[in-house]
């Protein structure tokens, strides 16, 4: 079992369900699913930058990325509809307890001038959201083979709709929020 996952099931769910108190363990807010999202614009003009988007997407995650396409035309942005223009991993179960331990414990204290994530990035809906600016914090980018510095998003889906309580949950899993 993952660490994270560990930790949650044995000590976090109880403690969460009493600070709240919540009747039922199913109210229990948990984590869902990460998805992690990677744009690249410049494959609008060479579309051999996209593979290189995909293999770094690949080693950080362990699970090969989807392709997205342009939704529309853009002239200004010399953009075609159904272009290639990103990539995008859904994260669920062992492999997102483990990809989130990555990113707590090893990842986000290698961000340059790092002060902590905000309390702003929470969408309403119980939903937090990170940006990260390079590829290169995460150890299995080889930093030698990378043709580009890419940033991602990381959006970490909640069971609830409540700040508070995600707030809490995410927390209780250790992501360095400022104070």
């Amino acid at each position: 079992m993952a660490r994270l996952k560990e930790l949650y099931v044995k000590d976090l769910r109880n403690k969460l369900k009493e600070k709240f108190k919540l009747e039922n363990i199913f109210e229990v807010p948990k984590i869902e699913k990460i998805v992690v999202n990677m744009g690249v614009g410049e494959a609008a003009v060479d579309s051999k930058k996209i593979n290189s988007a995909i293999d770094d997407l690949t080693q950080i995650t362990g699970q090969k990325p989807q392709t997205t396409q342009a939704k529309k035309s853009i002239a200004g942005f010399k953009l075609r509809k159904g272009l290639n223009i990103g990539c995008k991993v859904t994260l669920r179960k062992n492999r997102m307890y483990e990809f989130l331990d990555r990113l707590i414990y090893i990842a986000l204290p290698r961000v340059r001038d790092f002060k902590g994530l905000s309390k702003k990035s929470f969408d309403g809906n119980g939903n937090y959201s990170i940006g990260i600016k390079e590829q290169i914090i995460f150890p299995e980018i080889n930093y030698d083979k990378i043709d580009k510095i890419r940033g991602m998003d990381i959006c970490i889906v909640t069971s609830t709709k409540r700040e508070d309580y995600a707030y809490e949950l995410l927390k209780g899993f250790n992501l360095p929020f400022k104070n």
